[in-house]
């Protein structure tokens, strides 16, 4: 577990909405870029799609903004980018994703949506690099979230607060995506704790259950996404077949590969999807 950073987050009577807004306004100070109006988190695989959405105006390091903690995974760059789009909009990447098994708490792995949506954004593009349970699917193939199944045994939400979950990732992008790749699948993501990759026994317990995804991340972030009144995508790049559907044994230098493979591509894919939000 990774504890040594001190943040706001941490303090049990923080108002972690306050510390989201204040990070907005840092982020608006930095880049002199008052408002956004798309936000982006780019997991494994889904980094170049920045260079090709707009032209980058600013490139903050997000340790520097209030509540962010520096990456702790290869393939995240930790960076906020603003983002000037060809049709005049403002899109936040977010490439500085906390994970729920770093054990900095939900808090922190939701702050990023937070503060994106505190800067003005009100649609959010959820990606991630995770396993498949499809058999068909092949590394590299992405995928869009129909629903997700949220294995953590958490929530990002506090207290008696109770949001509606219906059609959480939005059926209007997924139709929108699929007007621009039309062999786009789509399917059921599972969040588990990780970071261990789950067993066999669990992906099988997953696809009973109705997953068709597994990974370590996304779930808490669009349940935060949801909270802050945000229009959601997700997107899956399959980097590999999950454990006991895959034979051999997984690695992360595996998904690292898989990401670096279709990069070009999900990346080329991704900026068309933005470019007709």
């Amino acid at each position: 577990m990774l504890k040594t950073q001190t943040n706001p987050l941490d303090a049990p009577e923080a108002d972690p909405f306050d510390v989201a807004r204040t990070a907005a306004a840092e982020i608006a100070a930095a880049t002199g870029v008052p408002r956004h109006d798309i936000a982006l988190t780019l997991g494994s695989g889904w980094g170049k799609a920045a260079d090709l959405i707009g032209e980058t105006t600013h490139t903050i390091p997000a340790h520097e903004i209030t509540g962010f903690s520096a990456p702790a995974l290869e393939g995240h760059v930790g960076t906020l980018r603003s983002v000037l789009t060809p049709d005049g909009k403002r899109a936040l990447v977010i490439g500085a994703r906390t994970h729920y098994y770093e054990g900095h708490g939900v808090r922190r792995v939701v702050h990023s949506v937070r503060t994106a949506a505190a800067t003005g954004a009100t649609t959010m593009i959820l990606t991630n690099g995770a396993g498949g349970i499809k058999e068909y699917w092949t590394p590299g193939t992405p995928v869009l979230i129909s629903d997700h199944i949220n294995l953590t045994a958490d929530s990002p939400l506090e207290g008696a607060t109770f949001i509606d979950l219906t059609d959480l990732y939005s059926t209007r992008l997924r139709d929108l995506a699929r007007s621009i790749d039309a062999s786009l699948d789509e399917g059921v993501y599972c969040q588990f704790r990780g970071p261990h990759y789950e067993t066999p026994a669990e992906v099988q317990m997953a696809k009973t259950i109705g997953g068709h995804i597994v990974g370590m991340s996304t779930a808490l972030e669009a349940i935060a996404a949801r909270q802050a009144g945000m229009e959601i995508l997700g997107l899956s790049l399959i980097t590999n077949l999950a454990a006991g559907i895959q034979k051999s044994p997984l690695s992360h230098g595996e998904v690292i590969e898989a990401g670096k493979n279709a990069e070009a591509a999900i990346s080329a894919l991704l900026a068309k999807i933005v470019a007709a939000l």
